[in-house]
């Protein structure tokens, strides 16, 4: 008689694989993990084959996790009466909300002639670009480009920039034995380039 297979055991498929690789990678970013262990926690979770093992790789760092490890949400459990003759303890005492009119603080504006990047467009912290008119992303083309040329051999500045795909290939191949992600950095650092919604990186 064959064992019945848990949700543990499923198969998984490469939208999974890169979910987890690019939560390492904000583990890797915030230095939870070293060099070594965020190598080795990427090959194996491009190797993984089953829910297990990417769960295995985040059970000892706290979140962010890959979506599909969400624990499933649990109905709330009916509360039991309470026993005949239960004193409830002591509460706290109850303070109304203040009424009346509250002060209202103003948020000072810039000084003369000093105007930041997309000051007044929450949309766009950083600027448009004033060519295409869309706004300019929040990562940077010189930390994505020198993030190609020392660590492009992992895949960094992909990572980075929210090329997953792109990211692996070069983990995969060492950067296309250096070449790769050598180039890749140059012509990032010199021509610049675009993040993974579309947006252009800003100097």
């Amino acid at each position: 008689m064959s064992e019945a297979f848990g949700p543990e055991q499923q198969r998984i498929g490469n939208q999974q694989r890169e979910e987890a690789i690019t939560a390492l990678n904000d583990h890797f970013a915030m230095a939870r993990l070293d060099i070594g262990e965020y190598q080795e926690r990427v090959n194996r979770a491009s190797g993984a084959q089953s829910y297990f093992e990417l769960a295995e790789l985040f059970r000892d760092l706290p979140q962010p996790h890959p979506p599909f490890l969400a624990p499933p949400s649990v109905p709330f459990a009916a509360v039991p009466p309470p026993p005949p003759g239960y004193v409830p303890p002591a509460t706290q005492p109850y303070y109304p909300p203040p009424t009346g009119p509250q002060p209202q603080y103003a948020v000072p504006p810039p000084p003369p002639g000093v105007v930041p990047p997309g000051y007044g467009t929450p949309g766009a912290p950083y600027g448009f670009d004033p060519i295409t008119g869309v706004p300019l992303s929040d990562k940077s083309k010189i930390a994505a480009g020198v993030l190609q040329l020392f660590l492009g051999n992992l895949g960094i500045g992909r990572f980075y920039t929210g090329h997953t795909g792109i990211a692996v290939a070069q983990l995969l191949t060492c950067g296309g034995c250096g070449i790769w992600s050598l180039i890749d950095g140059i012509i990032i650092l010199v021509n610049g380039g675009t993040d993974a919604q579309g947006r252009k990186l800003r100097d």
